[in-house]
């Protein structure tokens, strides 16, 4: 069957009743979800398997990515109105969308967040039905050195998230490296700064970092200003959007629906890494950088773009090569071999339907978001006029559940409170938390990587000369980091002249 009856048998499935219904209760379950605080797809994808033994495998895996799409999808609420991101992936979108609720946009917030989210998914999806078999042999280009050299690369930015002191940034990032490598080192098996405690073998995870340093850095903050009032936050404020709203909107939502495709389709990036790096972008190109992170549309738009983007971009390793991009694609990975369903080059020409029932599906998924987001805008805003005193505790508790579901370990809800307090000291004391952040999220893959590498090497440094690819982005980096230097170097050298 060519590409074209391929895709036509995926219409007629995407567009049955049952595949309508099925994709429907998909979005709203994965909405729904990514709406509430820690708690993310993974879970919701691991309960649904056993629900899907009777099922048709090709209806199965349209329920279960429409919960993926959708929790990303719906993640963005959560990060928008009370600085506690329901997925990993919605956490830059907290950087400019809660500032903007804080000053009474939180209408105009959500409605960046619903139109750039299902522009990005849009997008991806026409990018993944046109050339879905050729970027399967692009994910298979990218090796340890080749990532290694986009970590590094990501790590560069981190200036560009910084609040003024670029000292400040750095400092954050050093501790978020140091965080991450806490546990059991997975080439040697050795321990790494557990301090002889079994709870840190496995690690820090990032929900507990990322609820720990904006969620209840946060709750510290309005339990301590407790007096000071604002009228402000409790406005939902207008929904519509401006001719300029959109004129900024349009450039980051073009660009971040190419780069977080790309990046969700190279194994192991993912819509974290894309939300980020979309973030970055768009503010080194903008005119006016300072305005990211007080409550620029531009850094709402740019990352809900860019992970909804990549999420769809996730399916071609994950389909075409079997190969997870994510903790939750790993998930959908078992999901596949348990519905017998063997993912591989061989997927698309010998189930044609199922591949590319799924792609179309995802097509119908995002309108059906846009439609029932859109409206509802004013009432999920409605989260805040809650008094203050129960909002805290409503946060508390969400937080909490989403961190004990996934370990089911109180002493995660220790480290909660010690990352709480970490970050409300770095808000007291103007330390960004957003390169901690990245750090942590890069800064184990990079280690990873960079060692893979050298064993693939025998531990011969040129292996990142070599490759074309990875010498383009370790040269970019380079420039990335010293330019910035250079440039203010100058202007300082001019000032004082």
């Amino acid at each position: 069957m060519g590409s074209i009856e391929g895709i036509l048998s995926g219409v007629q499935l995407a567009f049955s009743i049952e595949g309508i219904l099925f994709v429907f209760l998909g979005v709203l379950a994965g909405t729904l979800i990514g709406m509430m605080p820690g708690l993310g797809p993974i879970s919701a994808i691991a309960i649904m398997i056993p629900l899907t033994y009777n099922m048709d495998p090709t209806v199965a895996l349209v329920l279960m990515a429409g919960v993926y799409y959708g929790a990303v999808f719906g993640g963005s609420t959560s990060s928008i109105l009370l600085n506690a991101p329901g997925i990993s992936g919605t956490v830059a979108t907290s950087f400019d969308g809660y500032p903007m609720a804080q000053r009474g946009e939180a209408g105009k917030a959500l409605a960046v967040a619903a139109i750039a989210s299902f522009f990005g998914g849009t997008v991806s999806v026409i990018l993944l039905m046109l050339f879905a078999p050729v970027l399967s042999s692009v994910a298979i280009v990218f090796g340890p050195p080749e990532y290694f050299a986009l970590m590094v690369l990501g790590l560069t930015a981190i200036s560009s998230l910084s609040d003024g002191s670029t000292v400040k940034a750095l400092i954050s990032a050093v501790l978020g490296i140091m965080a991450v490598t806490i546990g059991i080192d997975s080439q040697t098996g050795t321990t790494r700064f557990t301090f002889n405690n079994p709870n840190l073998l496995e690690g820090i995870d990032f929900l507990v970092v990322a609820l720990g340093l904006f969620a209840l850095a946060e709750v510290c903050a309005l339990i301590i200003n407790r007096n000071q009032t604002s009228k402000d936050r409790k406005s939902l404020g207008s929904l519509k959007l401006s001719k300029n709203d959109m004129k900024d909107m349009s450039g980051p939502m073009g660009r971040q629906s190419i780069l977080g495709f790309i990046l969700g389709v190279l194994p192991g990036a993912g819509a974290t890494i894309a939300s980020f790096i979309g973030y970055i972008t768009e503010k080194k190109l903008a005119k006016k950088p300072e305005e990211f992170g007080k409550g620029a549309v531009r850094g709402v738009a740019a990352p809900e773009t860019a992970n909804n983007a990549a999420t769809s971009g996730a399916f071609v390793p994950l389909l075409s090569l079997g190969i997870p991009g994510s903790g939750t694609t790993a998930v959908l990975l078992g999901a596949l071999l348990v519905l017998d369903i063997q993912p591989g080059p061989l997927l698309m020409s010998e189930q044609p339907q199922l591949f590319w029932g799924v792609i179309v599906s995802m097509y119908v998924g995002n309108l059906f978001l846009l439609i029932l987001n859109l409206p509802l805008i004013p009432y999920i805003a409605k989260i805040l006029a809650i008094p203050r005193p129960l909002l805290i505790s409503l946060v508390i508790m969400f937080s909490m559940i989403g961190v004990y579901s996934i370990s089911f370990n109180t002493f995660d809800l220790y480290l909660l409170v010690i990352f709480g307090v970490i970050g409300y000291l770095m808000r007291l004391f103007k330390f960004p938390p957003a390169p901690f952040i990245l750090a942590f999220i890069l800064g184990g893959m990079m280690e990873e990587s960079f060692r893979q590498a050298m064993t693939m090497s025998n531990n011969d440094l040129s292996i990142f000369i070599n490759k074309p690819i990875a010498l383009g982005m370790l040269i970019a980096a380079f420039l990335s980091f010293t330019v910035p230097i250079w440039q203010g170097y100058r202007s300082n050298k001019k000032n004082s002249a």
